[in-house]
């Protein structure tokens, strides 16, 4: 039993470790974008294109983002293939959905996978360990 207490201690202290350098990588993804703003507005401001400092070259790139304007995805989805772009448009099935919808199926179906997804799905089980707080007796 001594290993196993072991094994949870150390499991607990590496999941603390993740929880702080991810609130560390949070904070740094922040300064870095805030940072990276303030420049970038700086050599706007200034007509600077480029500059070197240090070894390193810095420069202004522009980027032009789209994204489906909210309630719109199926419209526009539907317009893409309608105009002969349907390439673009990919469906997916989040990954624990497809997971939950298919345990219900197989306990509806005496524990079997049904015939009409069979080859369609791989199902497996994954065994972890579940680590939350104690509560105080």
């Amino acid at each position: 039993m001594d290993r196993i207490f072991e094994l949870a201690d150390q499991l607990t202290t590496l999941r603390d470790e993740k929880k702080k350098v991810k609130e560390r990588l949070e904070k740094l993804n922040a300064a870095m974008d805030d940072a990276e703003y303030k420049l970038s507005e700086a050599m706007a401001a200034t007509e600077t294109q480029s500059f070197s400092r240090a070894g390193t070259l810095f420069y202004l790139t522009t980027t032009t983002r789209a994204s489906a304007v909210a309630g719109a995805r199926d419209v526009l989805f539907n317009a893409l293939k309608t105009n002969g772009y349907g390439d673009l448009v990919y469906e997916t099935v989040n990954a624990n959905s497809l997971s939950s919808f298919v345990k219900e199926q197989i306990a509806e179906h005496e524990d079997r996978l049904p015939g009409w997804l069979e080859g369609l799905v791989s199902v497996f089980e994954e065994t972890t360990v579940g680590v939350r707080k104690a509560t105080k007796k």
